[in-house]
């Protein structure tokens, strides 16, 4: 995802009263745009709507298209950490000037004070827009932005696609990878030196890859498939071939497949674990609930001791008693 971003402050959120409530309109990409929102569900719904809104779509001229790649999420002003909540790669044009969520997040746990996504009566969105292709004028002009490298625009097709590209090291790159490709060559120089193909499109198609590989690298693992290491696998094998030095690359594939082998093996061990404690689990209740009896049975036993002790007692007094009356005398017997 792209640096630019835009944050959509809302102050007295509990207060709002409007259905549906909208950002200021901010420019990213060229392009103009607003954020609107519906604060309190809609249709009855338990969630907040969210959606990123092509501003004066009305207006825009017949065949207007951006191919966009954009993240919408809540700012968790507690732990000063962004809860993403949506991020994906959509065309918008006249006729779609909207794309987003209409189940965002649950209203009670946006609404609970200890979640952090309510903070003094503010709720705080971050929205992240990459253009990633164009058809069609800019709403702004080139000149009024920021534009660290100079911009070339390449036809695609006869459908009259433009993209914006910028040379980087003699790679053509879309405006929102260029950071990340000087990056890239300011810590390995060395990568491209042996590659020499002249082809424009096979230098993007190959820098591409670098990307991808780059990106996919810095998934989280969970999102990360055996297929993935696979085909990452066969991307460095088609750079290598192309003469791209990769070998960093290489090293931190590795790595990565390392940690993917490790939290696999561990998720079989837990599933294991799991398993031994379902039957250790079930034996101790079984011995409980036989512990219970013996229990109840020991209870009973030691009721029967104490009356049967009852009864020696009351009896050895009746034989000490028999056995102190004085003898008979004449006059008793005669």
């Amino acid at each position: 995802m792209g640096n630019e971003k835009f944050t959509w402050v809302i102050k007295n959120f509990c207060s709002l009263q409007s259905e549906s409530i909208n950002s200021d309109v901010f420019v990213i990409g060229g392009c103009k745009w607003y954020l609107a929102a519906y604060p309190k569900g809609k249709y009855k719904a338990d969630y907040l709507f969210l959606f990123l809104v092509v501003a004066d779509f009305k207006t825009l001229p017949y065949g207007w298209k951006r191919h966009i790649r954009y993240r919408l999420t809540f700012v968790n002003q507690i732990s000063y950490g962004l809860s993403l909540l949506g991020g994906k790669e959509e065309w918008i044009g006249k006729y779609r000037p909207l794309c987003g969520y209409q189940k965002m997040i649950l209203l009670t746990k946006l609404n609970d004070k200890k979640g952090g996504f309510l903070v003094n009566n503010e709720v705080k969105i971050v929205v992240e827009v990459d253009v990633l292709q164009v058809i069609g004028k800019l709403d702004v002009s080139e000149e009024s932005q920021e534009v660290t490298q100079p911009l070339k625009r390449i036809k695609l097709n006869g459908d009259g696609v433009v993209t914006s590209s910028v040379d980087v090291n003699g790679f053509q790159v879309l405006p929102s990878e260029a950071e990340s490709v000087k990056r890239i060559f300011e810590k390995h120089p060395e990568m491209a030196l042996k590659f020499r193909a002249k082809n424009q499109h096979l230098r993007t198609s190959c820098i591409n890859v670098v990307l991808s590989l780059i990106k996919t690298l810095c998934q989280s693992l969970q999102d990360i498939s055996i297929d993935d290491m696979g085909q990452a696998e066969q991307a460095l094998t088609y750079l290598n071939n192309s003469g791209f030095k990769v070998d960093w690359l290489e090293g931190k594939l590795e790595e990565v497949k390392e940690k993917k082998m490790e939290e696999l093996f561990g998720k079989t061990r837990m599933q294991e674990l799991e398993e031994e404690l379902k039957v250790f689990k079930r034996k101790c209740s079984d011995i409980e609930a036989i512990l219970e009896k013996e229990k109840e049975e020991l209870k009973d036993l030691k009721q029967k001791c104490s009356d049967t002790e009852a009864l020696l007692e009351k009896e050895k007094t009746k034989v000490l008693a028999a056995a102190r009356a004085p003898p008979l005398t004449l006059d008793d017997v005669v």
